[in-house]
């Protein structure tokens, strides 16, 4: 995620310097024909480039709307999550009777709420593609660990694992009826949250759209050059680069947005967002071991 308001140029322009410089070459070969050599016939009348930018602006404007539809729509998701295990967090500290540190009850409320810390951190591995199992020992037993590595989906065998022990504490007495069905309902939550995620990790932009409007943005670059040379003459180079620059930057915007789960800097900010769960939870069982975000100060981004 993008930590700082002021993000150099260095980044932004870092991200189009191949196509800056492919269109640079491109205005000055142009440029130097009507200029130098006198080929006058290259200019065209600068509406054909304007019909043509009137459709490219439509189909950038649509994209950019749709790929930040899917990066809300994944922020949502996660902001759901958070209040979810806040909730989960509470219900669990107060429908099981309180009792003092130490003893059988104190350990199950602890473990069900770090196991929740662990789906969190896990989840966001899950959606990253990252191999995570290893990294949840600090939140889970040994008997967790051992299950867990028996699935290929580690979330949903810790939301299974959260469900097995919902039922240990209705047969022992801790919590009714109403309050297994309650938590229960979390859980569920929970699940359609995670399957919220894999379904925008999962469905694929469509790439002949993409293509056709790249196609189409690059015939405009194309065609303007020739109808703004007898305007600017040997200004023309910086200005097609200029108008050309806007119309890449947007267009990279739309396709890094489009993918919010993709270990990018304009990404959902998973990895905050469990710092943010596991600090909450982890002050509803008084535990005050909180592993640290080691963020820079000259950092622009974290994941």
């Amino acid at each position: 995620m993008l930590l700082k308001k002021n993000i150099p140029f260095k980044y932004i322009f870092g991200k189009i310097k191949f196509e800056l410089i492919g269109v640079t070459l491109y205005a000055v070969a142009v440029t130097l024909l009507f200029e130098v050599y006198h080929i006058y016939s290259l200019s065209i009348p600068i509406a054909v480039p304007t019909i043509m930018i009137t459709v490219v602006s439509l189909l950038l404007a649509f994209r950019s709307n749709q790929a930040y539809d899917r990066w809300w729509e994944a922020r949502t998701m996660w902001g759901a999550i958070v209040n979810d295990s806040r909730s989960w967090a509470r219900q669990i500290s107060s429908f099981i009777q309180e009792t003092i540190p130490g003893d059988e009850v104190y350990f199950f409320k602890s473990s069900m709420i770090r196991r929740q810390i662990a789906w969190c951190v896990s989840l966001n591995h899950s959606l990253r593609g990252k191999e995570g199992v290893e990294s949840m020992d600090k939140y889970l037993d040994r008997g967790d660990m051992h299950q867990i590595k028996n699935y290929n989906n580690v979330p949903m065998a810790l939301l299974l694992i959260q469900s097995q022990n919902l039922q240990l504490a209705y047969r022992n007495g801790w919590i009714n009826q109403f309050q297994q069905i309650e938590l229960d309902n979390t859980l569920t939550r929970f699940s359609n949250s995670m399957g919220a995620c894999e379904r925008i990790k999962k469905t694929v932009f469509p790439v002949t759209y993409s293509m056709y409007i790249h196609l189409s943005l690059l015939f405009f670059i194309v065609l303007l050059p020739f109808s703004l040379l007898e305007i600017f003459g040997l200004m023309t180079v910086p200005m097609v680069v200029a108008i050309a620059a806007m119309y890449f930057l947007i267009e990279k915007m739309a396709v890094h947005l489009q993918d919010p789960f993709e270990n990018k800097p304009t990404d959902t900010p998973m990895t905050s967002i469990c710092f943010t769960i596991e600090r909450d939870l982890k002050q509803v069982i008084n535990d005050s071991s909180l592993q640290e975000m080691a963020v820079k100060e000259n950092a622009y981004f974290i994941l």
